[in-house]
């Protein structure tokens, strides 16, 4: 893929408290948040639209060239996210030519009202990827360092555990290896429990996502870091190893960061996850480090 990369620039904002609309993620409302100034554009220019979302493959955070980052960041897959599959495939094709590893992520599987993305959305990208010959990488791979060659890292996050289960005949017919980053884990049954070993002995990797998915930079504002760090990180980490898992991630609930937390989270894992968001705005900033 031939083009030349742009750096983006965002403008600051706090993040909205975390009151979720039914059945809209934290991403989605910010995103369509973000992208308020485009759709009240006259009907006229309407096709300007367009310039208010970057392409994937013009998004530099996204893409991770076996180097000594620590935080890396993902785009969503989820249907409401709007990163089209064109621009996902550009995405593949610049990671592909270069040897990079493009970071996406998704949350609850399925074709049912009240789930994120849709089988054929993820079986369209499992597709370009395996038509572009990269491989399928883990969060465990990523933290082992190589050795470096083009791929998608692939994850799915917070708890839905049955769905995730469903798509395990999906997953094996590409030989795709994803990362399930769980939240609540406390509060999953046995069954559950279950279904993530069964989907770790199948190559894929559990990895922590915080107890109770609260918005970590707002917690540690009310209560302080060692708080957030003892009620929310520690916990969600612990409980994996607890029950034979061995997490080497932390994906933060809505990608919210900041470099104080990720200091402190980066003495118990080696990689951090936030996110990326593709719509630009003057009411959104990108967690993702600049």
């Amino acid at each position: 893929m031939t083009g030349q990369t742009v750096s983006r620039t965002h403008a600051r904002r706090s993040f909205l408290p975390p009151v979720e609309r039914r059945g809209q993620t934290r991403y989605e409302q910010d995103v369509r948040r973000a992208a308020l100034p485009c759709l009240a554009l006259p009907l006229a220019l309407v096709p300007a639209l367009a310039s208010c979302r970057t392409s994937l493959a013009d998004i530099d955070e996204l893409y991770f060239a076996w180097d000594d980052r620590h935080v890396l960041c993902a785009a969503g897959i989820d249907d409401s996210a709007g990163n089209d599959i064109d621009s996902i495939r550009g995405g593949l094709e610049r990671a592909a030519d270069r040897g990079e590893v493009l970071s996406l992520y998704g949350h609850k599987p399925g074709q049912n009202p009240g789930d994120t993305v849709s089988l054929d959305r993820i079986e369209a990208v499992l597709a370009a990827a395996a038509d572009l010959g990269m491989d399928f990488v883990t969060y465990d791979d990523l933290a082992a360092g190589g050795p470096p060659r083009a791929a998608l890292s692939l994850s799915f996050d917070d708890a839905h555990v049955d769905e995730w289960f469903a798509m395990r005949g999906l997953l094996d017919r590409y030989g795709a290896r994803v990362t399930f980053f769980v939240t609540r884990y406390d509060r999953l049954s046995g069954a559950r429990r279950d279904e993530l070993r069964a989907l770790a002995g199948d190559g894929h990797a559990i990895e922590a996502h915080s107890l109770r998915h609260l918005v970590a930079p707002e917690y540690v504002e009310e209560n302080g870091l060692d708080a957030y760090m003892n009620d929310e990180a520690l916990p969600s980490i612990d409980l994996l190893r607890a029950d034979g898992f061995d997490p080497v991630a932390y994906a933060y609930p809505f990608g919210s960061r900041t470099g104080e937390i990720d200091g402190a989270l980066l003495e118990h894992v080696q990689l951090l996850r936030s996110v990326t968001f593709t719509v630009e705005g003057p009411l959104i900033s990108d967690p993702c480090p600049e």
